[in-house]
């Protein structure tokens, strides 16, 4: 039975991060910008989202998340693929768009694709499918960018004799955010792929998709638990859908963001704007995901519904 989701989103997601390294840069730091200000790519976002979407809904398919061969190496595109549909396709040089329909079949049943789109480079079968879910990095909206480091000593001595120090155990250093609250701004619109879809008879987005979504965006981070990331939270998730057929657009929610010295989430700015006659006829519902014992939100938009968190 047919349950797609038509509407346009737009909103935000807030990951908190104390003593931990939500998205750390080639130095094991986490990523800077030119002033100093702490942030996160798209790409950490929506890796939490996959890899809740992995454990959580086996019998979903996703296909960019790693995966290893029985050789215990990474598979690459086509292993991927393989390991997901079977056998690839021929290309019939006669009918060479049969083979990037099947492939584009095939890559439509998986989730995260769904939602994120990807790049599919294989010999015919080129594909680039531009993704109906949307993230912006996220950038630390708290008053402060504090990072520092603390060294970890390894149980093992330096293998390479050579070394001035290879009678000694090894040391390392790992690099932490005292505290950060990272505010990504998010977007959905069902007709990115819209075209796709049609080529191939897909319903595109539903409402199961949808809900999926949501879900990994308020657990995901949370989910996510290692050395690095302990400490690294799901905080809030603000969801602005438009009714069906709006063609409102709204700006990004980053710089419309700011956690104070209280650690108070302030949405005046986006109330503000939310609030406007002209804007606030073409919204469906506003929705606000959190967890009140820990998160404090002021100035929230008139008309939003508080949820919680989980």
């Amino acid at each position: 039975m047919s349950n797609p989701f038509n509407n346009r989103v737009f909103g935000c997601v807030i990951v908190k991060a104390i003593n931990a390294n939500y998205n750390a840069d080639f130095t094991h730091q986490p990523r800077t910008l030119s002033d100093g200000t702490v942030y996160a790519t798209d790409k950490a976002l929506k890796y939490t989202v996959r890899n809740y979407l992995v454990k959580q809904y086996p019998s979903e398919k996703v296909f960019y998340f790693k995966s290893i061969s029985d050789e215990m190496q990474p598979r690459s595109l086509k292993e991927t693929y393989v390991k997901n549909f079977g056998e690839f396709p021929k290309v019939d040089k006669k009918e060479p768009v049969k083979a990037r329909k099947i492939v584009l079949e095939n890559l439509l049943k998986c989730i995260d694709v769904r939602l994120f789109g990807g790049t599919f480079a294989e010999e015919g079968a080129n594909l680039s499918l531009h993704g109906t879910v949307q993230f912006t990095h996220g950038v630390n909206k708290f008053v402060e960018n504090v990072i520092y480091s603390e060294q970890i000593s390894s149980p093992f001595r330096n293998s390479n004799e050579k070394s001035t120090d290879s009678m000694q155990t090894t040391l390392g250093t790992q690099f932490k955010l005292k505290e950060g609250h990272y505010v990504h701004h998010l977007s959905v619109n069902p007709r990115n792929l819209e075209d796709m879809n049609k080529a191939v008879g897909n319903e595109g987005l539903t409402n199961d998709d949808i809900s999926k979504l949501k879900e990994a965006l308020r657990n995901g981070a949370t989910f996510y638990d290692s050395s690095s990331k302990a400490g690294v939270e799901n905080e809030l998730l603000l969801w602005v859908e438009l009714n069906k057929g709006s063609k409102l657009v709204l700006p990004s929610f980053v710089d419309l963001i700011s956690v104070n010295e209280n650690k108070e989430v302030d949405l005046s700015k986006i109330a503000a704007i939310l609030s406007k006659e002209n804007i606030k006829k073409e919204i469906k519902t506003i929705e606000i995901y959190l967890n009140e014992a820990a998160t404090s939100v002021i100035n929230r938009p008139e008309g939003s519904i508080i949820f919680d968190l989980n």
